[in-house]
């Protein structure tokens, strides 16, 4: 009778292991909504290579909050973010906002970069002042193709102008 006193015991000890683990994932992934606490703003990008929904958003590498939500604008076709920062945080209404990495291979993060602006962004209002992501393999061919430059064009600029 002890042994099974026991076993239940350790089985209880499991399921709230297991419980205590899902919901530390949902609360981690953002799956798990926390009420209050937070604010959004809206930033829109022109790509956002690297970063999805739960993407945490630094300040001087301090995590002021997460990106919820994703959209495609019809109008502008640029991608709209919805960024929730924590209450306390205030932003000036000329902050500026752009997609980093943490080093070469590291992941994405967004970084707000704030203004000196007296006033502060209002809950539900946009940045503006938006850098989307750099892509490295863009880099690596402008750099590694060279590009023509103006040279060329001027000498055939020079050349076209001689003749008559």
């Amino acid at each position: 009778m002890a042994e099974n006193a026991a076993e239940v015991v350790v089985g209880g000890l499991v399921i709230a292991a297991a419980a205590g683990f899902v919901l530390f994932a949902a609360q981690a992934t953002g799956f798990a909504k926390r009420s209050g606490g937070t604010y959004p703003l809206v930033a829109s990008f022109r790509s956002i290579e690297g970063i999805n929904v739960g993407t945490d958003v630094k300040l001087a590498g301090v995590k002021i909050g997460t990106i919820s939500n994703i959209a495609l604008n019809p109008k502008t076709y640029f991608a709209d973010a919805t960024i929730q920062v924590k209450d306390g945080v205030a932003l000036p209404t000329d902050s500026a906002i752009l997609i980093s990495q943490d080093g070469l291979l590291g992941g994405s993060y967004v970084e707000v970069v704030p203004g000196g602006a007296p006033d502060n962004l209002k809950p539900g209002e946009r940045i503006t002042d938006t850098q989307g992501a750099v892509s490295l393999i863009t880099l690596l061919m402008k750099f590694v193709g060279g590009q023509s430059g103006s040279g060329g064009s001027a000498a055939s600029g020079a050349n076209g102008a001689a003749k008559p």
